[in-house]
């Protein structure tokens, strides 16, 4: 990608004492915790948003929430910038360093610390993997419901970040409805928890400001979660559409009737393609649009839905239904929408979008995105979580192609914007980032940015935490 978003400018100081800044973070770190050669720090320069590169001053990987709090409490003595990582996924450059930080990751906290099923209630550290939850209290028919494409991946720590949602967000809710405590640290140190295993706390709700802040108001090493009991079945279905627009407005007209499946999918006929060819899963082809709608419950809730369901459908002209068979079929349909993004890295570079707008507007964006995609020259492939209006275009360039990659990224843009006219807001789950950092004033005024640069500021009042990220470079108060 082009050098089109910038950082900010390295601290000199910082950099003059790399040397002394390395040996003390050595001391304060058992051995093997700290990264400082050239080669080491590669993996740790970029995130799964790829377009931007650098090398972080050092990479910490404590092992414990004590060592998390020496190493802040180390930088903010020397004002050092700190960028926390989870296990870089992140889609939006949200974990994307700076030459002057030092880039504090998790993946050595990795334990599950308690199960309570009676509770429903599990306390985990921030670098256990979403999927590693739930395949934990499978055996005692629980699950944890946020489920991101990149769950197999993707940390909780992370998760919390970026509020991240996935496909049974529908009716489950995203990390913000699931997530009941934190144990985090700030800046300068001070460890404090916030929520627990009880359903509220009195006082501010400070543990809903953390979920979504990015990284910039503490890192969070522990986190309590809500487990949920098994569904009695659940049953996933396609429906093929003769366009985008007939999906679309199916999806809003199901809402509309008060029926709330635990998912509704979308992909296009670009998106059905690439998904088919990696996964096999059983696609229809002949269509231009495809729901994903998963109901669950016992066979009669299930048949009884699925019957609302079909008669929406077909007022919108539905040309393909078809229920899946058997719990392979069902894993398959799944693997390939969970594959989607993989599997259209194996054919083009691709920017991954994320805005969501009022499902009324659905049929609306949906048309639009195409328009200006076309409009620059290039392809796009929809595939989204379509029950909550959470759209994810994919933008199909030629990253080696400077003035390709800038016409992507002016389309990223102008989808982005279209999302906010509609109705709706920058980003569903994958957060701001660096990404959509200059956007920021398109959705809100500068009274609104001011307010939530205060609310961050009281956190962390020198602004080094993950600081190029979230809010526009031009504006920010002087820390």
């Amino acid at each position: 990608m082009p050098e089109t978003i910038g950082f900010l400018k390295p601290r000199q100081a910082v950099l003059d004492r790399r040397r002394e800044i390395i040996a003390d973070l050595t001391d304060l770190l058992p051995d093997g915790c700290l990264i400082s050669d050239e080669r080491g720090l590669k993996p740790f320069e970029t995130d799964a948003f790829l377009a931007y590169r650098r090398l972080p001053l050092a990479v910490a990987l404590p092992e414990t929430t004590g060592q998390v709090a020496a190493v802040l409490k180390y930088c903010s003595r020397y004002g050092i910038p700190v960028v926390p990582r989870g296990a870089g996924t992140s889609l939006s450059g949200g974990a994307i360093p700076q030459e002057d930080a030092i880039v504090v990751g998790l993946s050595k906290m990795s334990r599950i610390l308690d199960i309570d099923l009676f509770n429903r209630t599990a306390t985990v550290q921030a670098g256990v993997t979403n999927l590693n939850i739930s395949e934990t209290v499978s055996p005692d028919g629980f699950f944890y419901a946020p489920d991101p494409s990149s769950q197999l991946a993707c940390t909780i720590g992370g998760n919390i970040g970026m509020n991240s949602g996935g496909a049974h967000c529908l009716k489950y809710g995203v990390t913000t409805n699931n997530l009941l405590g934190v144990k985090m640290v700030l800046f300068d140190g001070t460890v404090i928890e916030l929520g627990g295993k009880a359903l509220d706390a009195p006082g501010y709700d400070l543990l809903g400001l953390v979920c979504g802040s990015e990284g910039q108001l503490g890192i969070v090493t522990e986190a309590t979660v809500r487990l949920i009991a098994k569904p009695e079945g659940a049953r996933p279905v396609l429906f093929g559409f003769a366009s985008s627009e007939a999906a679309g407005s199916c999806v809003a007209d199901i809402i509309g009737a008060g029926i709330i499946p635990v998912a509704i999918e979308f992909m296009d006929r670009p998106a059905i393609e690439i998904c088919e060819a990696f996964a096999h899963a059983g696609y229809p082809l002949d269509v231009e649009a495809l729901l994903i709608v998963e109901v669950e419950g016992s066979e009669a809730e299930m048949d009884a839905m699925l019957q609302s369901i079909i008669e929406i459908a077909r007022r919108h002209d539905v040309m393909t239904i078809k229920e899946s068979q058997s719990a392979l079929e069902a894993a398959l349909i799944w693997k390939g929408r969970k594959s989607a993004f993989g599997a259209t890295g194996r054919i083009a570079d691709y920017i991954c979008m994320d805005g969501t707008v009022p499902l009324s507007q659905l049929s609306h964006v949906l048309r639009r995105t195409g328009e200006i995609v076309a409009g620059y020259g290039l392809r796009v492939a929809n595939v989204f979580h379509a029950g909550d209006g959470n759209m994810h275009p994919l933008i199909l360039y030629n990253i080696n192609d400077p003035e390709d990659a800038a016409r992507a990224e002016a389309a990223g843009n102008d989808i982005l914007r279209l999302c906010v006219d509609a109705g709706g807001c920058l980003t569903g789950e994958h957060g701001v980032g660096i990404e959509k950092r200059e956007l920021m004033r398109h959705q809100y005024s500068q009274a609104d940015l001011n307010q939530q640069m205060a609310a961050r500021a009281a956190f962390d009042p020198q602004w080094l935490l993950n600081p190029s990220k979230v809010f526009p470079l031009e504006g920010r108060p002087a820390a």
